[in-house]
């Protein structure tokens, strides 16, 4: 079973937070009370989403939908925009560069990862597994 929460995006300052605080309040909502694992993988989706978000204000003109999706075994959430520019990671990750780590963060952090056109512009996905505590229903 699969559940599924979508959000339409203003444009404007603050859009990175805001994705980032739904996002947290949705898995507190699905996973409850979490181990250091569990923990660990939240954090982590949590960080993805900032990094795709604001890949998508730079990228992007901004994103205008944000998608989280949970299954038994993970949370997939996907970012979309109006820019149909794909993402092109960096050949070889340079950490003293000041920008250009979201796509090396994504290829690190998550299980999956990918994009897909939509409309005019594209979504961006990603993948974290994360398990439910035992006891919780979907």
């Amino acid at each position: 079973m699969t559940e599924s929460r979508r959000f339409s995006l203003e444009k404007g300052p603050g859009v990175v937070g805001q994705c980032r605080d739904l996002t947290r309040q949705v898995l507190e909502q699905w996973l409850g009370p979490r181990g250091a694992r569990e923990r660990a993988a939240v954090d982590d989706v949590l960080l993805l989403v900032s990094e795709v978000v604001t890949n998508a204000c730079t990228h992007g003109d901004g994103p205008y939908e944000l998608r989280i999706d949970h299954s038994d075994d993970k949370v997939r959430v996907r970012v979309s925009d109006n820019s149909p520019e794909r993402p092109r990671p960096e050949a070889r990750h340079r950490p003293a560069r000041s920008s250009g780590h979201g796509l090396y963060l994504l290829r690190r952090l998550s299980s999956a990862w990918g994009w897909v056109p939509r409309g005019r512009g594209k979504t961006v996905w990603f993948e974290v597994p994360v398990s439910r505590p035992r006891g919780m229903a979907l």
